[in-house]
């Protein structure tokens, strides 16, 4: 998959806490954490669970998992 986005980030996700609506997702990443609040829909699509390996990507104030 082909971004305009400059910024990314690969990393492994360390944590999930799953609400009604939405996920936290927190990504280790050159020893940085980064955490991305994705909706549970994205977390179903994308299959993630702790121990995935998923790109950071980060446009403006905004950080999208791509997997």
């Amino acid at each position: 998959m082909k971004i305009s986005a400059r910024n990314q980030f690969e990393g492994k996700v360390i944590s999930i806490e799953e609400g009604q609506v939405n996920a936290k997702v927190v990504v280790e990443t050159a020893g940085q954490t980064l955490t991305s609040i994705i909706s549970m829909e994205a977390l179903r699509d994308l299959e993630l669970k702790e121990g995935s390996t998923v790109t950071a990507v980060i446009k403006a104030s905004s950080v999208l998992l791509m997997a």
